[in-house]
Order: structure tokens, then C-alpha cells, then sequence
């Protein structure tokens, strides 16, 4: 039996109404095999119909590229709702970079002079949304006609006047037949207001010119519909990116607030994706919806559930980090899986930055590390030691909070590993129950060792896992003071493992044992109390360590599709066509005055006192640059960039890449990494090795790419204000 093809509406219906989305993708194979079928047959008076629902199904983020050459036959259809449906279609699925746009020219052309005001408008519609500058050219002549016109509804497709348009559609509306659910034509309030934000856009005599137009429009225009909200949207995004008043801005601020509460679902995920971005500028005016934003963490959808994360994590702050990290870990407990990663990550983020106590501080981390600490990121281990082993008033504490939760569950691998160290540290501390913070438990000693077997013997510990074990059973040699019988007999068994660092360690702890009992307890001591500084400090730190030692045979060359890419930018310094011949970068022959950068003899350099220049910060991502010319060989050129990010929102895919005037010889090795965290994570390094043996001026053409806040971002711009001691 034929299943008959679906009506829109219908189709509409059963998409909504499948459960999953394998039902969602048979539906549409199915009516998109019946669609196909309609093209094939040629039926006209299905065609508009047919293209509908592939114009929805396009929608939905599936191919529909099969119905491009449908959209062509409906607009050169003499019946306006196949224009209608064929120049939607158009404006969907062409653009300019497909040749089959080309031939709709003649088609637009025709209907601009055919003088009926629907099909003008729809024609300048689709000229305006896939134009190329071929058919812009083309049709120049017919848009200039139709401006002399008198006609509204054709004078709008071209946005005269913008200002005063906008403010006669609030006031007194510009005609009823385009007015949509009591808005006064929104899809041209919208037009202007995108056009506004373009004009008001780093000119603040737009800016203040808009100000009371964008005031007048935010307040009176009504939310309860969605032409309504549509047009508040476009408003505050005006708002936030032109010179607008500080009134004006908390104005918007509190729009955004009310879209939070909107019963529909793609609202409010463009409340909090516009809320996250406003966040660093109008902080204070976006914590007045923190309650709101965190009643977003329930939503059921896993796209507005993220979107409250991040959202959230970039609202904490020193007051309100108590409160914050509670409902943040108890939206950790119940989140789904793929968010739990990066809710543990932000909270042990912040609790580093914002932590009012180091007890509070260790305790925070412990909770994460008990609820999901598989998910955790990788320095959590280190971060958590290096804390309590910075706070010497805790370390009993922290011993027996941490024993108690190994004992109730050694599946959480960086919470066995951060335990094991402790107790072989402090674990003398642990037998004798003097801690004054915690209820009172009597631990023996045969319980401590048994626990640290069952670590051992575990087919859930890891290789590290054990390893940590092993180590903290050793310590314990000497911080207890039973026999060490039991303790030997466990590393001599680990002596013959299968896994080889296991086995190296155990083989080392038996020579201990064996032949070097005398000096055990020294070898075994505690660690010194470690100096926490903060990340700040510690950032600063690793800059400096690494622009003082650059040794050659340390950085790995950069990969060759890397290199291949780098060559392509050449040219945005000389201006030479694709086909000019390159040299080799760095090939200079033996006898030649210029020298070979892998040549160079090497040394750690003392520091050059130039000055670090900031090249690029945008929306938190900034990019500064450190320089040092090593004294032995003065035409090389040592350029450290580092890439740091200090907004609400992680970037993750970047790559740096650069180009140098021929003159020059440019080295780039491999960056730190491709992801910068979010609110002043551990930054990106590169090394850039540049050979100017003509000491002539630099200039540097830098290339960015990397994704931040669920967006693409490339930028390329020159480098032409290096300091003078760079080439000199």
C-alpha cells in the first residue's frame, strides 16, 4: 500500500510528534522520497505545495538541495503563489557562490517592471538576500525606478530615511494590512533597526542621534508575541553594540530578563545566549537576573541547560560564590552526562578564583571530585595536592575527609589518586584522630594498609592509580609505627607487574627495602609545605620560564600542513599573484651572510628589555606579544605570542598563523595547545623565530581562527607598531 504524500501541516505535526529523532529522520526520508517523486512527474499544481514542505524540512537542518531547480520553475510561473514559494525557496537554498542564481536574473528583472507590488517586493526581497555583484549591476537600473515610486510597500525593501521611518511606525504605524499581531510591520523595524546597528556601530554621534528612537522602541513595543519579541531582540542588540547611555543599556539588560521567563523555549535560549555575551561589559546589570538564570539549569532541554551553565559559571563572583557553588553542585548531581565535564570544570575554576576559605576551597573540590570526578579535567590531581599541601592546618582534616571517601567508593579515579597521596603524607595524622574539625573516628592502622591493597587490587584503578598507591604504602613505612612486613611483601609482589613503570617503582622501593634501609626515612620525608600563589602568579611565572629557556631541541617542528598554510599568507604582505615562487623558508647556503635558524648555537638568553606589545583583544581574547633578540646572534628575532582569555566562555580551535615580507625568514613552532579557558585559564604559548639579516623594519600579517561562544571567529590584520628595538 502507497502512503500518500503529507499536507504541511501534517508533516509539521508527526515532526513535532516523533519521539526520537530516528522517528523524525524516517518521516522525512519518507515524505522527501514522495517529494522527489512530485518533481519527477511535473505536476505545476503541486510544485508550490512540494517545495513547502522541503523548504521546511530545509529548515530543520536537512539536505534539500534537490529542489533548487523547483524554485527557478516557480519564479518564472506566472502565478503569484508559485512566485511566492519559488522566491522563499530561492532566498533558502541559493546564494552567490551556486551558478543557478545567475539565472534567476532575468526572472527578477522581469518581475520589478511588471509593476504589481507583491511580486516587486518579493523580487527585491531575494535580491537583497542572494544578490550577487553581477546581479546587482544588472538590476541597478529597476531598483532606482522603483525608489521614485510613491508606493510604501516597494520604498521599504531599500530603508530610506531609517530614523524617521522607524519613528513613525511607533507612533502613528505605517499602514494596517503589514501590521502583525498589533506590530506595526516588524520585519521592517527589524531591517532598520540591523541597518542602525550597523551606522551607530563605533560612531557616537549615530549612537547618541538613536538613543531616544531605541528608548521609545524598547518600551512600547509588547513581548506577549513573538513579532513583538523579534523586534525588542533586534533593540537591544542595537543597544549593546553602538555608544548607547548606561540607562539604556541596563534597559536592555532587563528585556533580555523578561525573555528568561517566556514560556517558549527559543526565546529564552536567545535571552541567555545574548545574556552571556553582555556579561563581561554589563556585568552588574545581568546579576540582577541570577536567580532567573539559575532556574534555567532545570530546563529539560540540553541546549538551554548549557547555555544557564556557562551563563551561570560567568556570574560568579566573591560575594555570591557560596550561594553559587551550591546550586551549581547540586545541578552537578543530576546534569546530564555531557554536560557534567564542563560543570565540574567551571566549578573548580571559580572555587579557585573566588574561594573565601581554603577549607571551603578543599571541600568544594572534594564534593566534585565524589560526584563526578571521572569528568574532571586533568590538573584537578595536582591543583587538589598542591592546595593541601600549601595548608598545613588542614592536613589532618583533609586526611580524614579524604580517607572516609575512599572508603565509601574507589571507582572515582582522581579522588583515589588525590587520597592516596594524602594518606601516605599525613597519614600518621590520620591514626591519631586529634582533628578537631571532624567527628571523632578511630582508624587502625591494618585498615589503612587493607584499603590501599584494595586500591591496588582493584580492576577499576588505573596505572596511575596504582602508582599513587604504591607510593603512599612505601610512605607509610615510616609514618607508622607497626611492622613493615605487610608493607614489603606488597611491593615485592608489584616487583614482577605487567605494566612497566609499575614494575620500575616497585623494583626501587625493594632496593630501599634491601640495601638501602639507612637512608628510608629520609628519602620518605614529607614534603616541604608548598607556596600557593595564584593563577595570575603562577601565569606569570610560567611566561617567564618560558621565554628564558627556548632550547632548540625542545620544540618540535611545526607540522607540514601547518607550514603549506603558512606560505599561502605570503601574500597578504607583497601583494604578488598565487603563482609567484617562494624560497625555501630558511634555506640559506653555507656561504651566504644570513644564517641557518636550526644552526644557531644555543644558550638560554638573558632577557632583552623590550617592550611586550598588545596586538588583538577582542570580546576577552587578547593576544600580546614578548620579544627577545638573543645577544650572539643579533639579526634573529624571538617573538613569544601568548593568547589569553579572561571572558565567560571557553575558545577552543584556535590557531595563530603569520607572514612576514620576503625579506625576512619566519619559523613558527607548534603552539601550548588549540583551548583557552574560560575566565583566565592557562593561556596558549607559540614561538615565532624571525631572521632579519638586513635589520630592516618588521611587519607581521597575522592570522586568527578559533570558536567562542558557539560562533566562528577568523581575523586578519597587520602588525606595522613593533617596537623599534626589534630590528634595530
Amino acid at each position: 500500500m502507497v502512503v500518500p504524500s503529507l499536507k504541511l501541516q501534517d508533516l509539521i505535526e508527526e515532526i513535532r510528534g516523533a519521539k526520537t529523532q530516528a522517528l523524525e529522520r524516517e518521516v522525512i526520508q519518507k515524505e522527501c522520497a514522495h517529494i522527489r517523486s512530485s518533481f519527477r512527474d511535473g505536476d505545476p499544481l503541486q510544485r508550490h505545495r512540494q517545495l513547502a514542505k522541503l523548504l521546511y524540512v530545509h529548515m530543520l537542518g536537512y539536505p534539500a538541495h534537490f529542489g533548487q531547480m523547483e524554485c527557478l520553475k516557480l519564479i518564472a510561473s506566472p502565478r503569484f503563489t508559485d512566485k511566492r514559494v519559488g522566491y522563499l525557496g530561492a532566498m533558502l537554498l541559493l546564494d552567490e557562490r551556486h551558478d543557478a542564481h545567475l539565472l534567476i536574473t532575468n526572472s527578477i528583472k522581469n518581475d520589478l517592471s511588471q509593476g504589481i507590488e507583491l511580486v516587486q517586493g518579493l523580487a527585491l526581497c531575494t535580491l537583497s538576500t542572494m544578490g550577487s555583484a553581477e546581479m546587482c549591476r544588472d538590476l541597478a537600473t529597476e531598483v532606482e525606478k522603483l525608489l521614485l515610486q510613491p508606493s510604501p510597500y516597494v520604498r521599504k525593501k531599500v530603508v530610506p530615511q531609517l530614523v524617521q521611518i522607524l519613528r513613525t511606525l511607533m507612533t502613528t504605524g505605517y499602514s494596517t494590512e503589514h501590521s502583525i499581531s498589533g506590530v506595526s510591520d516588524p520585519f521592517l523595524q527589524v531591517q532598520i533597526l540591523r541597518l542602525l546597528r550597523i551606522l551607530g556601530r563605533n560612531h557616537e554621534e549615530s549612537s547618541e542621534t538613536m538613543n531616544d528612537l531605541l528608548a521609545q522602541v524598547a518600551t512600547s513595543t509588547d513581548s506577549s508575541r513573538n513579532a513583538g519579541s523579534a523586534v525588542l531582540f533586534e533593540t537591544v542588540h542595537t543597544i549593546m553594540d553602538i555608544h548607547s547611555a548606561a540607562g539604556l543599556r541596563v534597559l536592555a539588560v532587563n528585556i533580555l530578563g523578561r525573555f528568561l521567563l517566556n514560556s517558549d523555549k527559543n526565546i529564552r535560549y536567545v535571552a541567555l545566549t545574548s545574556l552571556l555575551r553582555l556579561v563581561q561589559s554589563d556585568h552588574s546589570a545581568v546579576q540582577r537576573h541570577r536567580p532567573t538564570v539559575v532556574e534555567c539549569l532545570q530546563e529539560t532541554d540540553a541546549s538551554l541547560s548549557r547555555r544557564a551553565l556557562e551563563l551561570s559559571l560567568a556570574l560568579v563572583n566573591g560575594s555570591n560564590v557560596r550561594a553559587m557553588m551550591q546550586e551549581l553542585q547540586v545541578f552537578l548531581e543530576s546534569c546530564p552526562p555531557d554536560l557534567r565535564a564542563d560543570c565540574a570544570s567551571g566549578i573548580l575554576l571559580a572555587a579557585e578564583r573566588f574561594a573565601p576559605t581554603k577549607r571551603w576551597h578543599i571541600d568544594t573540590i572534594l564534593h566534585v571530585l565524589t560526584k563526578a570526578g571521572t569528568h574532571v579535567r586533568d590538573d584537578a590531581v595536582a591543583n587538589l595536592i598542591q592546595l593541601i599541601g600549601g595548608t598545613q592546618e588542614l592536613h589532618a582534616y583533609s586526611v580524614r575527609r579524604l580517607y572516609s571517601a575512599l572508603a565509601e567508593d574507589i571507582s572515582q579515579q582522581p579522588l583515589v589518586q588525590v587520597a592516596a597521596w594524602c594518606i601516605g603524607e599525613y597519614g600518621d595524622l590520620l591514626l591519631e584522630g586529634s582533628c578537631e574539625e571532624t567527628e571523632p573516628v578511630q582508624v587502625e592502622e591494618e585498615e589503612v594498609l587493607a584499603l590501599l591493597e584494595k586500591v591496588l587490587q582493584s580492576h577499576m584503578s588505573l596505572p596511575a592509580t596504582r602508582g599513587y598507591a604504591l607510593t603512599a604504602l612505601m610512605k607509610l613505612s615510616i609514618r607508622l609505627p607497626g611492622d613493615n612486613n605487610r608493607i614489603r611483601q606488597v611491593v615485592s609482589i608489584y616487583g614482577s607487574c605487567l605494566d612497566v613503570e609499575l614494575q620500575q617503582r616497585a623494583v626501587e622501593y625493594n632496593m630501599l627495602f634491601r640495601k638501602y634501609d639507612h637512608m628510608r626515612a629520609a628519602i620518605l620525608e614529607k614534603m616541604p609545605l608548598v607556596e600557593r600563589g595564584g593563577p595570575q602568579v603562577e601565569e606569570e611565572a610560567k611566561k617567564t620560564t618560558a621565554a628564558a629557556q627556548l632550547p632548540e631541541a625542545a620544540t618540535p617542528a611545526p607540522p607540514e600542513p601547518q607550514a603549506s598554510k603558512l606560505l599561502d599568507l605570503l601574500d597578504l604582505l607583497d601583494g604578488t599573484s598565487g603563482d609567484a615562487q617562494h624560497p625555501p623558508l630558511l634555506n640559506a647556503s653555507s656561504g651566504s651572510a644570513s644564517v641557518h635558524l636550526l644552526d644557531l648555537p644555543w644558550a638560554p638568553p638573558p632577557l632583552a628589555s623590550i617592550p611586550n606589545l598588545k596586538v588583538f583583544e577582542r570580546e576577552g581574547v587578547q593576544l600580546n606579544l614578548s620579544f627577545i633578540r638573543p645577544p650572539g646572534t643579533p639579526a634573529l628575532l624571538l617573538i613569544t605570542v601568548t593568547t589569553t582569555n579572561s571572558s565567560g566562555g571557553d575558545v577552543t580551535h584556535f590557531i595563530c598563523q603569520a607572514a612576514v615580507p620576503k625579506s625576512f625568514q619566519l619559523q613558527l613552532q607548534a603552539p601550548s595547545g588549540d583551548t583557552v579557558p574560560a575566565r583566565g585559564g592557562l593561556p596558549i604559548t607559540q614561538l615565532f623565530k624571525i631572521l632579519n639579516p638586513n635589520k630592516a623594519p618588521l611587519r607581521l600579517k597575522l592570522r586568527l581562527t578559533y570558536n567562542h561562544f558557539g560562533q566562528s571567529v577568523q581575523e586578519i590584520f597587520e602588525v606595522n607598531n613593533l617596537p623599534v628595538e626589534t630590528w634595530q
